[in-house]
């Protein structure tokens, strides 16, 4: 293990920690790339630095206080860059938390998603005690489906959300 004692979880290629406010520039980085948020809705839209400012301070730390746990800053070992996020969020509609992740185009096809989710899952159980969560795609985000689908999800439900059609996995 990192001898970085912020480090919460370590897999071969990832390091994943709570998000601070020194991670604003990354997180603009991400949230503004299109193909990032091609199929995003809901309490992520960035336009400005102070947009990844208010995420970070008003979603994550919160969540963070609150939840135990909320999207952590993924950042790729090789160059110690804050390249995306992965981490649950609690939805208290759904009762439990949703598990997703986002990261940079030039980190994709690498199958990171699926080892920082995997490692994101096996920490929530094994330290903070939570055993259901669910996951929410855009059914032509196929990428993604398949992320969840190596996870051990089942599709359970499609719907309207965002203005797409939204595959439900749990």
């Amino acid at each position: 293990m990192d001898a970085n004692p912020d480090i919460l979880i370590e897999t071969e290629r990832l390091q994943m920690r709570e998000f601070t406010l020194d991670d604003i520039d990354a997180v603009y980085e991400f949230q503004t790339n299109p193909d990032v948020i091609r199929y995003m809705g809901g309490d992520g839209a960035v336009k400005v630095r102070a947009d990844a400012e208010r995420i970070i301070r008003d979603i994550w730390l919160v969540e963070y206080e609150k939840y135990g746990y909320a999207r952590y800053a993924l950042v790729h070992k090789g160059d110690q860059r804050v390249i995306g996020f992965c981490g649950l969020k609690f939805e208290p509609e759904a009762g439990m938390p949703d598990i997703g992740y986002r990261m940079l185009p030039e980190y994709w096809g690498r199958g990171l998603a699926t080892e920082s989710a995997r490692a994101v899952i096996e920490y929530a159980r094994r330290v903070l005690g939570v055993e259901k969560y669910f996951g929410e795609v855009v059914e032509q985000n196929i990428a993604s489906i398949n992320v969840l689908e190596k996870l051990g999800l089942r599709h359970v439900d499609t719907y309207e959300k965002y203005g797409f059609t939204v595959r439900r996995y749990e």
